[in-house]
């Protein structure tokens, strides 16, 4: 590579389960917020499934899996 140019970046991407009795919109909310407590420089999160938690038939939590992407500090 060329002096002078960038050499990129890396990411790392992870996954969270965020929970919520509201909404799977509330649900991948509180898996980034969680996440943005300690881990710097987020960018991306992907809402790869979502499901419900169900006890005595009805529904009682929703659940979203999300993909999150953090860059590596150089």
């Amino acid at each position: 590579m060329a002096k002078g140019k960038s050499k990129g970046s890396v990411y790392r991407v992870t996954e969270l389960v965020g929970t919520s009795r509201n909404s799977w919109e509330d649900a991948a909310r509180n898996a980034v917020e969680v996440a943005a407590r300690s881990i710097r420089d987020l960018r991306v999160a992907e809402v790869t499934k979502t499901d419900v938690l169900i006890e005595g038939g009805k529904v009682v939590a929703f659940r979203a899996r999300v993909s999150l992407s953090f860059k590596y500090e150089r």
